[in-house]
């Protein structure tokens, strides 16, 4: 069931439509209006080029996000996979200790 939020971002009226819950959409719109205002105090420009560069900012620190998600991602299995080495590892020396066991016997 889509939710229906109206919110003022920059002095304007927007009503978001969506899926997500009142309050994320709220949150969105929150963040949109913050950069706006940040980019218009900054650059004293319109709220057009405002929506722009916000819009800009917003997808660079997307993109970085996702970057250092990623490494997170290839450091995570990196370190899955030096465990499983490591396991079978253990495995091994289990095997070889239970030979050593045997034949001692």
């Amino acid at each position: 069931m889509a939710n229906r939020v109206t919110m003022s971002i920059c002095g304007a009226e927007y009503t978001l439509v969506a899926e997500e819950s009142a309050a994320y959409m709220e949150k969105v719109g929150a963040l949109v209006d913050k950069k706006m205002s940040e980019v218009m105090s900054a650059a004293h420009i319109g709220r057009n080029d405002a929506a722009v560069l916000a819009a800009v900012n917003i997808a660079d620190e997307l993109f970085k996000a996702q970057e250092a998600s990623e490494n997170l991602r290839r450091q995570l299995k990196a370190y899955l996979d030096e465990a499983n080495q490591a396991k079978n590892e253990v495995s091994e020396l289990k095997r070889q200790l239970f030979r050593a066991q045997n034949n001692r016997r």
